[in-house]
């Protein structure tokens, strides 16, 4: 088999794909009478991105695997196929996402304490129903509480390939500047719907969100936090 007709086997298989493919899924389309050549699959996607540099579609790479979506200068347009506007997030559900992804694994008390701040039942609902966050453990103190951690979700959500990529939070200035910087549009991925789910709630701080007790905040809390230190599963 040559390598034109491997690329267009993996070209069909990933715009018929509704979710991203790894490596090893993309191999494992061949029969074990007629493999692909070790390495085929890799040059493969490489002509492929390349042959998308200008179409209106490109190969990315996410946590989960390789997809096709949309180019961003053109989802303006093929924006409108879809009546749904895609759903802006409050400042306190950007803060909330924002800290259980640098400072994962991380309790909701200690959300709490650096924010000032109760977590609305809702934000953490509404994040979890979105298969972004997910209880990873729980911290070995009285109570037990939960710990929350990103999954590999919300990498592709964010186009990005693992929790490196996240902008360092010595460079953000403010929490609204993670929006731009994460893309909080959606990236359109070819062949799946936009599911933007009603907001849980009213998505807002509660009145009963008032300030407890004097608390740092993001950027002002401990240095070590410009990185994650904790794996997506």
């Amino acid at each position: 088999m040559d390598s034109v007709q491997i690329e267009r086997i993996l070209e069909g298989a990933l715009l018929a794909s509704h979710h991203p493919l790894t490596v090893a899924q993309m191999y494992a389309l061949f029969p074990d009478d007629q493999p692909a050549p070790r390495g085929s699959i890799e040059q493969a996607l490489s002509s492929l991105q390349d042959a998308c540099a200008n179409r209106g579609i490109m190969l990315v790479e996410v946590a989960s695997g390789f997809r096709f979506q949309v180019q961003r200068d053109v989802q303006p347009w093929v924006g409108r196929l879809f009546a749904e506007r895609p759903t802006r997030y409050t400042r306190a559900t950007l803060e909330t996402l924002a800290l259980i992804a640098y400072r994962q694994p991380i309790t909701r008390g200690e959300i709490e304490q650096i924010r000032g701040v109760s977590v609305n039942s809702n934000i953490i609902k509404m994040l979890e129903e979105r298969e972004w966050i997910r209880v990873v453990g729980h911290r070995d103190v009285p109570g037990r509480p939960a710990l929350f951690g990103t999954t590999k979700l919300f990498l592709d959500y964010f186009n990005l390939k693992s929790l490196e990529e996240l902008p360092p939070l010595s460079e953000i200035r403010d929490i609204g500047e993670l929006e731009p910087q994460l893309a909080l549009d959606d990236p359109l991925p070819l062949l799946a719907a936009i599911d933007e789910p009603a907001p849980v709630g009213n998505d807002v701080p509660a009145e009963s969100d008032v300030v407890t007790t004097p608390a740092p905040s993001l950027e002002e809390s401990d240095d070590q936090a410009n990185r994650p230190d904790a794996l997506n599963a």
